[in-house]
Protein backbone atom coordinates (compact mmCIF):
# COMPACT_ATOMS: atom_id res chain seq x y z
CA UNK A 1 0.00 0.00 0.00
CA UNK A 2 0.89 3.20 -1.13
CA UNK A 3 2.23 5.52 2.12
CA UNK A 4 -0.04 8.10 1.41
CA UNK A 5 -3.59 5.62 0.65
CA UNK A 6 -5.75 5.65 3.17
CA UNK A 7 -7.46 2.16 3.17
CA UNK A 8 -11.01 2.49 3.95
CA UNK A 9 -12.50 -0.04 5.99
CA UNK A 10 -16.26 0.08 5.87
CA UNK A 11 -18.19 -1.94 8.81
CA UNK A 12 -21.77 -0.87 7.53
CA UNK A 13 -22.80 -4.63 7.84
CA UNK A 14 -21.58 -5.15 11.32
CA UNK A 15 -21.21 -1.55 13.27
CA UNK A 16 -23.71 -0.26 11.33
CA UNK A 17 -26.48 -3.55 11.28
CA UNK A 18 -26.41 -2.67 15.42
CA UNK A 19 -28.66 0.09 15.02
CA UNK A 20 -32.48 -1.24 16.86
CA UNK A 21 -34.55 -2.20 13.52
CA UNK A 22 -31.88 -2.33 10.93
CA UNK A 23 -30.99 -6.24 10.87
CA UNK A 24 -30.13 -7.61 7.93
CA UNK A 25 -30.49 -11.06 5.98
CA UNK A 26 -28.19 -12.88 4.08
CA UNK A 27 -29.25 -11.51 0.39
CA UNK A 28 -29.43 -8.32 1.58
CA UNK A 29 -25.79 -8.31 3.27
CA UNK A 30 -24.51 -10.11 0.19
CA UNK A 31 -26.36 -7.27 -2.33
CA UNK A 32 -24.37 -4.38 -0.01
CA UNK A 33 -21.64 -6.11 0.50
CA UNK A 34 -21.19 -6.30 -3.57
CA UNK A 35 -22.25 -2.64 -3.81
CA UNK A 36 -19.71 -1.81 -1.29
CA UNK A 37 -16.78 -3.69 -3.64
CA UNK A 38 -18.46 -1.64 -6.49
CA UNK A 39 -17.54 1.78 -4.73
CA UNK A 40 -13.82 0.68 -3.72
CA UNK A 41 -14.21 0.00 -0.36
CA UNK A 42 -10.37 -1.99 0.47
CA UNK A 43 -11.81 -4.07 3.53
CA UNK A 44 -15.62 -5.13 4.03
CA UNK A 45 -16.48 -6.32 7.53
CA UNK A 46 -19.11 -8.81 6.66
CA UNK A 47 -20.04 -9.69 10.43
CA UNK A 48 -19.11 -11.28 14.00
CA UNK A 49 -19.54 -14.86 12.86
CA UNK A 50 -20.31 -16.71 16.21
CA UNK A 51 -22.64 -14.19 17.02
CA UNK A 52 -25.60 -16.25 15.82
CA UNK A 53 -26.08 -18.98 12.92
CA UNK A 54 -27.54 -16.02 10.43
CA UNK A 55 -24.56 -14.55 10.71
CA UNK A 56 -22.07 -17.02 10.48
CA UNK A 57 -24.24 -17.94 7.34
CA UNK A 58 -23.66 -14.12 6.14
CA UNK A 59 -20.22 -14.09 6.47
CA UNK A 60 -19.85 -17.16 5.25
CA UNK A 61 -22.04 -15.69 1.74
CA UNK A 62 -20.03 -12.97 1.64
CA UNK A 63 -16.79 -14.33 1.49
CA UNK A 64 -17.76 -16.53 -1.44
CA UNK A 65 -18.80 -13.50 -3.53
CA UNK A 66 -16.09 -10.64 -3.33
CA UNK A 67 -13.31 -11.09 -5.17
CA UNK A 68 -11.29 -7.89 -4.43
CA UNK A 69 -11.82 -6.44 -1.39
CA UNK A 70 -10.61 -8.12 2.07
CA UNK A 71 -13.26 -9.85 4.06
CA UNK A 72 -13.26 -9.76 7.75
CA UNK A 73 -15.02 -10.95 10.39
CA UNK A 74 -15.33 -10.03 13.70
CA UNK A 75 -14.23 -11.74 17.36
CA UNK A 76 -13.90 -11.26 20.81
CA UNK A 77 -9.89 -12.57 22.07
CA UNK A 78 -12.02 -15.94 22.67
CA UNK A 79 -10.31 -19.48 20.97
CA UNK A 80 -13.76 -20.31 19.86
CA UNK A 81 -14.83 -17.17 18.34
CA UNK A 82 -11.74 -17.14 16.32
CA UNK A 83 -11.57 -20.67 15.14
CA UNK A 84 -15.65 -19.90 14.27
CA UNK A 85 -14.70 -16.75 11.87
CA UNK A 86 -12.36 -18.64 10.54
CA UNK A 87 -14.38 -21.27 9.53
CA UNK A 88 -16.68 -18.44 8.07
CA UNK A 89 -13.94 -16.68 6.26
CA UNK A 90 -12.47 -20.11 4.56
CA UNK A 91 -13.97 -19.26 0.93
CA UNK A 92 -12.26 -15.52 1.20
CA UNK A 93 -9.68 -14.57 -1.51
CA UNK A 94 -8.35 -12.10 1.33
CA UNK A 95 -9.86 -12.58 4.61
CA UNK A 96 -8.88 -11.34 7.98
CA UNK A 97 -9.83 -11.98 11.61
CA UNK A 98 -10.33 -8.60 13.77
CA UNK A 99 -9.89 -9.48 17.16
CA UNK A 100 -9.12 -7.79 20.24
CA UNK A 101 -9.86 -6.62 24.12
CA UNK A 102 -10.37 -4.16 25.88
CA UNK A 103 -8.03 -1.16 26.83
CA UNK A 104 -9.12 1.10 29.25
CA UNK A 105 -8.97 0.64 33.20
CA UNK A 106 -12.39 1.25 33.03
CA UNK A 107 -13.10 -1.88 30.90
CA UNK A 108 -10.60 -3.95 32.29
CA UNK A 109 -11.91 -3.34 35.99
CA UNK A 110 -15.44 -2.92 35.23
CA UNK A 111 -16.29 -5.40 32.30
CA UNK A 112 -13.50 -7.86 32.91
CA UNK A 113 -12.72 -7.29 36.38
CA UNK A 114 -8.81 -8.40 35.43
CA UNK A 115 -5.50 -6.61 35.65
CA UNK A 116 -3.34 -5.45 32.78
CA UNK A 117 -1.20 -7.85 32.68
CA UNK A 118 -4.31 -10.48 31.88
CA UNK A 119 -5.20 -7.96 29.36
CA UNK A 120 -1.73 -8.37 27.52
CA UNK A 121 -1.73 -12.36 27.62
CA UNK A 122 -5.16 -12.93 26.24
CA UNK A 123 -4.57 -10.00 22.96
CA UNK A 124 -1.16 -11.92 22.53
CA UNK A 125 -2.38 -15.41 22.15
CA UNK A 126 -5.69 -14.50 20.31
CA UNK A 127 -3.68 -12.60 17.86
CA UNK A 128 -1.01 -15.52 17.79
CA UNK A 129 -3.99 -18.29 17.33
CA UNK A 130 -5.58 -15.86 14.49
CA UNK A 131 -2.31 -15.76 12.80
CA UNK A 132 -2.42 -18.89 12.63
CA UNK A 133 -5.42 -19.21 10.46
CA UNK A 134 -5.20 -16.73 8.54
CA UNK A 135 -2.47 -14.41 6.71
CA UNK A 136 -4.24 -11.14 8.06
CA UNK A 137 -5.03 -10.18 11.51
CA UNK A 138 -6.70 -7.03 12.92
CA UNK A 139 -6.36 -6.09 16.64
CA UNK A 140 -8.76 -3.97 18.41
CA UNK A 141 -7.57 -2.83 21.20
CA UNK A 142 -11.28 -1.25 22.80
CA UNK A 143 -11.70 1.68 24.55
CA UNK A 144 -8.38 2.74 23.31
CA UNK A 145 -9.88 6.78 23.42
CA UNK A 146 -9.63 6.71 27.32
CA UNK A 147 -6.75 4.16 27.77
CA UNK A 148 -2.98 4.96 29.54
CA UNK A 149 -0.69 5.96 26.67
CA UNK A 150 1.87 3.66 28.30
CA UNK A 151 0.00 0.66 28.82
CA UNK A 152 -1.79 1.05 25.38
CA UNK A 153 1.74 1.30 23.84
CA UNK A 154 2.98 -2.05 25.56
CA UNK A 155 -0.80 -3.52 24.11
CA UNK A 156 -0.01 -2.62 20.45
CA UNK A 157 3.93 -3.71 20.40
CA UNK A 158 2.42 -6.98 22.13
CA UNK A 159 0.41 -7.68 19.72
CA UNK A 160 2.50 -6.72 16.77
CA UNK A 161 4.93 -8.93 17.80
CA UNK A 162 2.28 -11.97 18.18
CA UNK A 163 1.56 -11.04 14.12
CA UNK A 164 -1.41 -8.52 14.38
CA UNK A 165 -0.95 -7.00 11.08
CA UNK A 166 -3.67 -4.15 11.30
CA UNK A 167 -3.62 -2.33 14.60
CA UNK A 168 -7.10 -0.66 15.58
CA UNK A 169 -7.03 2.02 18.28
CA UNK A 170 -10.91 2.53 18.49
CA UNK A 171 -12.79 5.63 20.41
CA UNK A 172 -15.14 3.65 20.93
CA UNK A 173 -17.45 6.34 23.31
CA UNK A 174 -16.80 9.41 20.47
CA UNK A 175 -14.78 11.15 23.83
CA UNK A 176 -11.99 11.99 22.44
CA UNK A 177 -11.49 15.62 21.06
CA UNK A 178 -9.82 16.10 17.70
CA UNK A 179 -6.22 17.01 18.83
CA UNK A 180 -6.22 14.42 21.35
CA UNK A 181 -7.11 11.67 19.18
CA UNK A 182 -4.48 12.87 17.13
CA UNK A 183 -2.09 12.80 19.99
CA UNK A 184 -2.68 9.57 20.82
CA UNK A 185 -2.12 8.45 17.27
CA UNK A 186 1.14 10.63 16.98
CA UNK A 187 2.07 9.01 20.52
CA UNK A 188 1.60 4.95 19.13
CA UNK A 189 3.91 6.44 15.50
CA UNK A 190 6.67 7.79 18.35
CA UNK A 191 6.59 4.81 21.25
CA UNK A 192 5.89 1.56 19.83
CA UNK A 193 9.48 0.35 18.26
CA UNK A 194 7.73 -2.24 16.21
CA UNK A 195 4.91 -0.03 14.65
CA UNK A 196 6.45 0.15 11.25
CA UNK A 197 5.02 -3.48 10.94
CA UNK A 198 1.29 -2.95 11.00
CA UNK A 199 -1.04 -0.51 10.01
CA UNK A 200 -2.69 1.20 12.07
CA UNK A 201 -6.46 1.85 12.06
CA UNK A 202 -9.02 4.88 13.56
CA UNK A 203 -12.62 3.17 13.83
CA UNK A 204 -14.32 6.16 16.51
CA UNK A 205 -17.80 6.76 17.38
CA UNK A 206 -19.81 9.76 16.92
CA UNK A 207 -21.27 10.24 20.63
CA UNK A 208 -20.37 14.04 20.81
CA UNK A 209 -20.20 14.77 16.51
CA UNK A 210 -16.51 14.24 16.62
CA UNK A 211 -16.22 11.13 14.78
CA UNK A 212 -15.46 12.52 11.03
CA UNK A 213 -13.05 14.68 12.94
CA UNK A 214 -11.49 12.35 14.73
CA UNK A 215 -10.50 9.94 11.99
CA UNK A 216 -9.19 12.67 10.12
CA UNK A 217 -6.96 14.04 12.97
CA UNK A 218 -5.84 10.34 13.39
CA UNK A 219 -4.39 10.33 9.53
CA UNK A 220 -2.47 13.25 9.24
CA UNK A 221 -0.91 11.58 12.61
CA UNK A 222 0.00 8.63 10.81
CA UNK A 223 -3.28 6.09 10.44
CA UNK A 224 -3.30 4.74 7.26
CA UNK A 225 -7.05 2.99 7.76
CA UNK A 226 -9.99 4.70 8.52
CA UNK A 227 -13.10 2.15 10.04
CA UNK A 228 -16.72 3.98 9.32
CA UNK A 229 -20.07 3.33 7.69
CA UNK A 230 -22.56 4.35 4.85
CA UNK A 231 -24.65 7.25 6.52
CA UNK A 232 -22.56 7.19 9.42
CA UNK A 233 -25.50 4.44 10.81
CA UNK A 234 -23.87 2.41 13.93
CA UNK A 235 -24.09 1.86 17.90
CA UNK A 236 -25.88 4.64 19.35
CA UNK A 237 -24.72 7.96 17.98
CA UNK A 238 -23.21 6.19 14.62
CA UNK A 239 -20.08 5.67 13.19
CA UNK A 240 -17.55 7.59 11.12
CA UNK A 241 -18.88 8.08 8.11
CA UNK A 242 -17.72 6.37 5.04
CA UNK A 243 -18.88 9.49 2.41
CA UNK A 244 -17.79 12.15 4.96
CA UNK A 245 -14.05 10.90 5.48
CA UNK A 246 -13.97 10.31 1.65
CA UNK A 247 -14.92 13.84 0.74
CA UNK A 248 -12.55 15.52 3.24
CA UNK A 249 -9.47 13.50 2.18
CA UNK A 250 -10.70 14.07 -1.58
CA UNK A 251 -11.30 18.01 -1.05
CA UNK A 252 -8.48 18.89 0.67
CA UNK A 253 -5.30 18.03 -1.40
CA UNK A 254 -2.78 19.59 0.92
CA UNK A 255 -3.43 16.50 3.57
CA UNK A 256 -1.46 14.63 0.60
CA UNK A 257 -4.02 11.39 1.37
CA UNK A 258 -5.82 9.38 -1.03
CA UNK A 259 -8.15 6.62 -0.99
CA UNK A 260 -9.62 4.41 -4.15
CA UNK A 261 -13.31 5.04 -3.71
CA UNK A 262 -15.54 5.84 -6.37
CA UNK A 263 -17.21 9.20 -5.26
CA UNK A 264 -19.85 9.15 -8.13
CA UNK A 265 -21.10 5.93 -6.43
CA UNK A 266 -21.76 7.71 -3.00
CA UNK A 267 -25.21 8.98 -3.32
CA UNK A 268 -26.77 5.89 -5.23
CA UNK A 269 -24.62 3.33 -2.41
CA UNK A 270 -26.47 5.97 0.24
CA UNK A 271 -29.48 5.17 -1.11
CA UNK A 272 -29.72 1.68 -1.00
CA UNK A 273 -28.54 1.35 2.32
CA UNK A 274 -30.96 3.89 3.52
CA UNK A 275 -33.96 1.44 1.99
CA UNK A 276 -32.39 -1.90 2.65
CA UNK A 277 -31.93 -1.02 6.37
CA UNK A 278 -34.79 1.30 6.67
CA UNK A 279 -33.04 3.72 8.30
CA UNK A 280 -33.86 7.45 6.64
CA UNK A 281 -30.61 10.12 5.75
CA UNK A 282 -31.38 12.96 7.78
CA UNK A 283 -32.09 15.49 5.00
CA UNK A 284 -28.93 17.97 6.16
CA UNK A 285 -26.68 15.01 6.36
CA UNK A 286 -23.41 16.14 4.60
CA UNK A 287 -22.28 15.19 1.47
CA UNK A 288 -25.39 12.32 0.53
CA UNK A 289 -28.26 14.42 2.54
CA UNK A 290 -31.48 15.60 0.04
CA UNK A 291 -30.36 19.20 1.34
CA UNK A 292 -26.37 18.98 0.40
CA UNK A 293 -26.79 20.58 -3.14
CA UNK A 294 -29.97 22.85 -1.99
CA UNK A 295 -29.92 26.80 -1.73
CA UNK A 296 -32.78 28.46 0.30
CA UNK A 297 -31.14 31.90 1.06
CA UNK A 298 -31.36 34.65 -1.35
CA UNK A 299 -28.25 35.73 -0.95
CA UNK A 300 -26.71 32.44 -1.62
CA UNK A 301 -29.02 31.52 -4.48
CA UNK A 302 -27.60 34.78 -5.69
CA UNK A 303 -24.09 33.79 -5.78
CA UNK A 304 -25.11 30.51 -6.91
CA UNK A 305 -26.10 31.35 -9.56
CA UNK A 306 -23.30 33.94 -11.06
CA UNK A 307 -20.90 31.13 -9.84
CA UNK A 308 -21.28 27.93 -8.56
CA UNK A 309 -18.29 27.43 -6.25
CA UNK A 310 -18.92 30.44 -4.24
CA UNK A 311 -21.60 28.23 -2.25
CA UNK A 312 -21.03 24.59 -3.38
CA UNK A 313 -17.08 23.22 -2.49
CA UNK A 314 -18.17 19.63 -4.47
CA UNK A 315 -20.25 19.15 -7.32
CA UNK A 316 -23.62 16.57 -7.33
CA UNK A 317 -21.80 14.91 -9.76
CA UNK A 318 -18.89 14.07 -7.74
CA UNK A 319 -20.71 12.27 -5.55
CA UNK A 320 -23.63 10.78 -7.12
CA UNK A 321 -26.03 13.39 -6.41
CA UNK A 322 -29.12 14.77 -9.04
CA UNK A 323 -27.82 18.01 -9.19
CA UNK A 324 -28.39 21.27 -7.31
CA UNK A 325 -31.39 22.77 -6.50
CA UNK A 326 -32.69 26.19 -5.91
CA UNK A 327 -35.38 25.92 -3.28
CA UNK A 328 -37.78 28.69 -3.25
CA UNK A 329 -39.13 30.43 -0.04
CA UNK A 330 -39.50 33.79 1.32
CA UNK A 331 -35.97 34.00 2.28
CA UNK A 332 -35.25 33.87 -1.84
CA UNK A 333 -34.42 36.69 -3.81
CA UNK A 334 -35.53 38.08 -7.43
CA UNK A 335 -32.39 36.29 -9.15
CA UNK A 336 -33.52 32.69 -7.94
CA UNK A 337 -37.31 33.94 -8.97
CA UNK A 338 -35.70 34.79 -12.77
CA UNK A 339 -33.77 31.79 -12.95
CA UNK A 340 -37.04 29.57 -12.03
CA UNK A 341 -39.05 31.50 -14.35
CA UNK A 342 -36.41 30.80 -17.40
CA UNK A 343 -36.33 27.13 -16.47
CA UNK A 344 -40.10 27.03 -16.83
CA UNK A 345 -39.95 28.80 -20.03
CA UNK A 346 -40.90 32.12 -19.15
CA UNK A 347 -38.67 34.86 -19.84
CA UNK A 348 -39.47 38.47 -17.56
CA UNK A 349 -37.27 41.46 -18.00
CA UNK A 350 -36.20 43.29 -14.92
CA UNK A 351 -39.47 45.24 -13.99
CA UNK A 352 -41.62 42.52 -14.72
CA UNK A 353 -39.53 40.30 -11.91
CA UNK A 354 -39.98 42.87 -9.64
CA UNK A 355 -43.62 43.27 -10.08
CA UNK A 356 -43.70 39.13 -9.92
CA UNK A 357 -41.74 39.25 -6.83
CA UNK A 358 -43.92 41.22 -4.59
CA UNK A 359 -47.14 38.39 -5.49
CA UNK A 360 -43.97 35.78 -4.46
CA UNK A 361 -43.79 36.95 -1.62
CA UNK A 362 -47.34 36.84 -0.66
CA UNK A 363 -47.44 33.37 -1.83
CA UNK A 364 -43.99 32.48 0.30
CA UNK A 365 -45.02 33.98 3.43
CA UNK A 366 -47.60 31.77 2.91
CA UNK A 367 -45.83 28.10 1.71
CA UNK A 368 -42.65 26.60 3.56
CA UNK A 369 -41.92 26.53 0.12
CA UNK A 370 -43.21 27.76 -3.55
CA UNK A 371 -43.81 25.27 -6.10
CA UNK A 372 -43.64 25.10 -9.96
CA UNK A 373 -47.28 25.02 -10.17
CA UNK A 374 -47.23 28.32 -8.14
CA UNK A 375 -45.19 29.94 -10.46
CA UNK A 376 -46.93 28.64 -13.45
CA UNK A 377 -50.36 29.69 -12.38
CA UNK A 378 -48.42 33.77 -11.13
CA UNK A 379 -46.87 33.84 -14.91
CA UNK A 380 -50.48 33.26 -16.89
CA UNK A 381 -52.25 35.52 -14.20
CA UNK A 382 -49.11 38.02 -14.97
CA UNK A 383 -49.66 37.92 -19.01
CA UNK A 384 -53.51 37.75 -18.72
CA UNK A 385 -53.05 41.08 -16.44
Amino acid sequence: MASNQIQIFDTTLRDGEQVPGCKLNTSEKVELALALEDLGVDIIEAGFPISSPGDFASVEAISKVIKNATVCGLTRAVQKDIEVAAAALKHAVRPRIHTGIGSSDIHIKHKFNTTREDIIERARKATILARNLVPDVEFFAEDAGRADLPFLAKLIETVIAAGATVVNIPDTTGYCLPHQYGEKIAYLVNNVPNIDKAIISCHCHNDLGLATANSIAGAIAGARQIECTINGIGERAGNTSLEEVVMIIKKHHDLGLFTNIKTEKLNPLSQLVSDTMRMPVQPNKAVVGANAFAHSSGIHQDGFLKEATTYEIMTPEEVGAGGSKIVLTARSGRSALAHRFLKLGFEFNRNDIDTLYSEFLKVADKKKEVLDEDLKAMATQFASA
